[in-house]
């Protein structure tokens, strides 16, 4: 089969490797499309990786091909999308019910071999099968769309609540869309970048800001403060101004991978303590039972189109595009949300 491998740090080969040999308990899945992650860019560029050669990719669909003779919740041809994550099952985490937290994990497309070849093997238990209603397309943002509805229900808020998400790249824009959802009032989103912000705009934010442009301090002066703050931008400024601008008893999650030190002036930690502020973290994107209410809540929507990806879907790529998009993403005046490998049909 075709696979792109990751040979070495910024550096991808088309190859031709052996087909993978699935186990009774597995699925082999032919992969349809297969989305490029923000955390799939800091492989390639960066090495963050486990080994190498590798091969990535974690947002998927396809059909099963083959199962193991021990399957019995799919068959062949059924149209599937994947939750990558593959728990241990022994931890304490896992025996509470928190896959998200297991402490020996695998991945696929990280601790091993992804997506980004024509098949890959996959756990039963791994396999959601799609409705007639959600393309092979549509299912490849599947699971970015599970991590904003998982960070969302970290919290509980109030229908109609005012809500402001920074970041308006992927989980940022899903965030939007899951919230709307899930019935939260005006949103406002928050970024730098104004053709990301007018996507948000066009995908139903009540209210864009360039925090370039304004400064929020006396923005959220004039403007209610938000209820909500959901951080998906990851940066360190941001992480910050999320406690600056929530409202007294307001909620903070942040989703965002911290890749700088974060620094909270003594003032503004301070509002964390006299305004009582609940303040949690948002990990992947599972519960129990396995892979989680996220998934099939993440399905249904698209099922019943309250939720859109279409418009997020930005170019398709061929595997022998190798890098191509990895590096178009990576330019600072790149505007695009996701890009997708399409592989099979």
């Amino acid at each position: 089969m075709k696979a792109l491998v990751l040979e070495s740090k910024a550096t991808f080969a088309l190859r031709d490797i052996e087909k993978p040999i699935i186990s009774n308990k597995q699925v082999l899945v032919k992969v349809a499309f297969v989305g490029i992650c923000g955390s799939d860019l800091a492989r390639f560029f960066e090495g963050k990786v486990h080994n190498y050669p590798t091969i990535l990719g974690h947002e998927f669909s396809g059909v099963v091909e083959q199962v193991g003779s021990e399957v019995t919740a799919v068959q062949n041809g059924d149209r599937v999308a994947v939750a990558p994550l593959v728990p241990c099952d022994q931890c304490e985490n896992c025996q509470q019910g928190k896959p998200a937290l297991c402490e020996h994990y695998s991945f696929i497309g990280s601790r091993q071999q992804g997506a980004m070849a024509e098949y890959v093997a996959v756990d039963e238990r791994n396999i959601l099968v799609l409705p007639a209603e959600v393309s092979n397309e549509e299912a490849a943002l599947i699971e970015p769309l599970t991590v904003a509805i998982h960070g969302i229900e970290r919290i509980q808020f109030h229908a109609g609540a005012a809500v402001v998400v920074f970041g308006a790249g992927t989980i940022g824009i899903m965030t939007l869309l899951a919230l709307k959802a899930r019935g939260a009032g005006e949103i406002t989103v928050i970024d730098i970048n104004e053709d990301k912000l007018k996507i948000a705009k066009e995908l139903g934010a009540t209210y864009t800001v360039n925090s370039l442009q304004v400064d929020l301090n006396d923005y959220f002066t004039t403007h209610p403060k938000p209820k909500v703050v959901i951080e998906t931008a990851g940066v360190a400024q941001t992480q910050v101004q999320s406690i600056e601008i929530v409202d007294k008893l307001g909620k903070v999650v942040y989703i965002g991978t911290a890749v700088r030190e974060v620094t909270f002036p003594p003032q503004v930690f301070e509002r964390i303590l006299r305004g009582e502020i609940e303040i949690t973290g948002s990990w992947m994107s599972y519960s129990a039972p396995f892979p989680g209410f996220e998934w099939q809540a993440a399905i249904q929507y698209l099922k019943e189109g309250v939720v859109d990806v279409r418009p997020l879907i930005n170019e398709h790529y061929r595997l022998e595009d190798q890098e191509i998009p990895f590096i178009k993403m990576r330019d600072p005046k790149n505007h695009a949300i996701k890009y997708l490998y399409k592989i099979g049909e």
